[in-house]
């Protein structure tokens, strides 16, 4: 009965990458068939627009004056036009087409998702309730979530032991923590953003103890990747009464945590100035040109046990690798404990380059890697870095590793979840699969001879 039912999945595996198949080839053929010689025209035109886009977007970033302004303006009109044209050329062959390039992804994605090995999630454990719970909380964090979503309250109401920062003054959270262990807390946890998050949770893992991380900050990334309640942050204080560990990783830069990310370059020089945190756009868009164009800022250099990174303009090392094969799932991570940073290095130096990162499939000046160290360095003594948002200057070179399940993180039982991510559309992968004929056995089955 099992080879059965692995035959029957094969078969449906087989008929949805040949669906995928059919559907993309109609996709393409449908525009170029109802335009002839004009619809491969049409084609080329839209790859145009696609390239002219990107050298837009790289002059308005690295202009100023009129030159930025009309840069942005084509950035806008070049994919306007691209629209226009095809939607009163193609009449009903542009949404015919869209419907069946919506088909392949969706077939093809259920094709590869039942193909593909399946890891599973994050291992829970089930331990004791804490008894002396420990918790910091940011009211300014979020916009003021904590006083929203009344945490203080239901957190002293679950027994725990809430201190509340001060808006007008520093206070050490690295202090606070490490008081409240001497004291006795069985666990710590932040109501606050990720920066704050970082900090604290690389005392709980100093002394391990578990962490709790409450949802009050702006973006939330780390409690996303937990699979949180990012929309209720007292959800996650559930985990207090009814909760369960997971043991995830945690990066450093130097000695410095970060449970997202570290970032150097473009991003991390703009974070340091002064003024961003009252105008982050305004920041940002007068400081892009000087970077980008390496008027300012050091020249990096990044290498991996086999890879070295020369004079990108931008890197990013975080605590496990983001899914980058995949739109839906920029920004998040399928999982906290696989025990590699993720590495993404950025070099651009033209805006034929800047094309080339949204028309070539594996363009040169976008690096994706993972490993277990990286070291990040310059030619100069000092080296801007953003951790987890937060503005550091650390000595040359920086090296970031990765410590591997070294914080016991309580959530709680009931939540989310991390949504599973969609598989990478293979193509090549998918011709296999729809080639491939005739009854399959199930896996750990021999064949009878």
């Amino acid at each position: 009965m099992a080879v059965d039912s692995y035959a029957a999945d094969h078969r449906a595996q087989r008929w949805a990458a040949r669906a995928a198949l059919a559907a993309a080839a109609l996709a393409v053929l449908l525009p170029l068939g109802y335009g002839g010689v004009g619809g491969v025209l049409l084609l080329v035109a839209v790859l145009a627009g696609a390239a002219l886009t990107a050298a837009a977007v790289w002059w308005a970033l690295t202009r100023r004056g009129p030159v930025r302004w009309a840069a942005a303006l084509l950035a806008v009109a070049a994919p306007t036009a691209v629209v226009v044209l095809l939607a009163t050329t193609l009449l009903w062959a542009l949404p015919l087409s869209l419907v069946s390039w919506a088909v392949a992804v969706g077939a093809g994605r259920y094709a590869l998702r039942s193909t593909r090995q399946h890891t599973t999630g994050m291992k829970e454990r089930r331990t004791p309730a804490p008894r002396r719970p420990f918790i910091v909380m940011n009211p300014r964090s979020g916009d003021g979530k904590v006083a929203a979503f009344g945490l203080k309250e239901k957190a002293e109401r679950l027994g725990a032991r809430v201190v509340l920062l001060d808006p007008e003054r520093h206070q050490d959270v690295v202090a606070l923590a490490r008081s409240a262990v001497a004291d006795g807390a069985d666990l710590l946890g932040v109501a606050g953003g990720d920066g704050t998050q970082a900090l604290v949770a690389a005392v709980a893992a100093e002394h391990d103890v578990p962490f709790l991380v409450i949802s009050a900050g702006t973006r939330n990334h780390f409690a996303m990747d937990l699979g949180l309640d990012r929309a209720d942050p007292g959800a996650c204080l559930d985990a207090l009464s009814d909760g369960v560990e997971l043991r995830v990783d945690l990066g450093f830069a130097g000695e410095h945590p970060f449970v997202n990310n570290a970032s150097f370059g473009a991003y991390a020089a703009v974070v340091q100035d002064p003024a961003y945190r009252g105008d982050k756009i305004g920041t940002t868009w007068g400081l892009l040109p000087d970077l980008l164009t390496r008027q300012r800022g050091p020249e990096l250099t990044a290498r991996t046990a086999d890879t070295t990174l020369t004079a990108p303009q931008a890197v990013l090392v975080s605590n496990n690798p983001y899914l980058t094969a995949d739109p839906t799932g920029l920004g998040r991570r399928e999982r906290l404990d696989s025990g590699l940073l993720g590495v993404l290095g950025v070099r651009v130096d033209s805006a034929a380059e800047a094309a080339g990162l949204l028309l070539d499939p594996e363009p040169d000046g976008l690096a994706v890697l993972t490993a277990r160290e990286v070291t990040v360095d310059a030619d100069s003594t000092e080296i801007e870095v953003g951790l987890d948002g937060e503005a550091a200057l650390l000595p040359a070179p920086v090296h970031c590793r990765i410590a591997p399940a070294a914080l016991r993180v309580r959530v709680p039982r009931d939540r989310p979840g991390v949504p599973e991510a969609p598989p990478r559309l293979d193509w090549r992968r998918l011709r296999k699969l729809a080639a491939s004929v005739g009854r399959t056995a199930a896996p750990g089955r021999a064949r009878a001879s």
